[in-house]
């Protein structure tokens, strides 16, 4: 997952929850009321504010050592936090879906979740990927067509 702050000069800074340590994220799940990692990625995806402090909060602490999180404020936060899901996580999910719907109307499964990937994706190009991958590029949107 990627976490991206703004700063008051317009540029991005990005985070990856994959470049976290494992001291990181369980100060994260800590800081977050001792929520368990998966609850904690499961919030991050729903944009929740106090999520994407905490991850940035982790990052700030490694040249800050004694910030304490409860003092980690981001004023504007709606403008300037944002979490989007990687290849990685896109991949899983799909994946997930193929396995569940399994021999039962598998690309329906497969749409229905499409604008929700789209949406949360740092690269929407991502998400067309992961279906070529799975043998699904026909779900690709917005492909042109190849001769006739």
């Amino acid at each position: 997952m990627i976490i991206s702050y703004t700063r008051d000069d317009g540029t991005t800074e990005r985070v990856s929850t994959d470049d976290l340590s494992a001291i990181e994220a369980a100060s994260i799940e800590e800081a977050m009321g001792d929520l368990p990692w998966r609850a904690v990625e499961d919030r991050l995806r729903g944009q929740d504010p106090t999520a994407m402090r905490a991850v940035l909060w982790a990052v700030r602490r490694r040249d800050t050592p004694g910030l304490a999180f409860a003092e980690f404020d981001v004023p504007g936060w709606r403008r300037r936090l944002s979490a989007r899901i990687e290849r990685s996580e896109i991949d899983e999910v799909l994946t997930n879906i193929m396995s569940e719907a399994l021999g039962k109307g598998e690309d329906s499964s497969i749409d229905v979740m499409l604008p929700h990937l789209r949406k949360l994706a740092v690269d929407r190009a991502d998400v067309d990927a992961a279906l070529d991958a799975l043998g699904k590029g026909h779900l690709v949107r917005a492909r042109p067509d190849s001769g006739a």
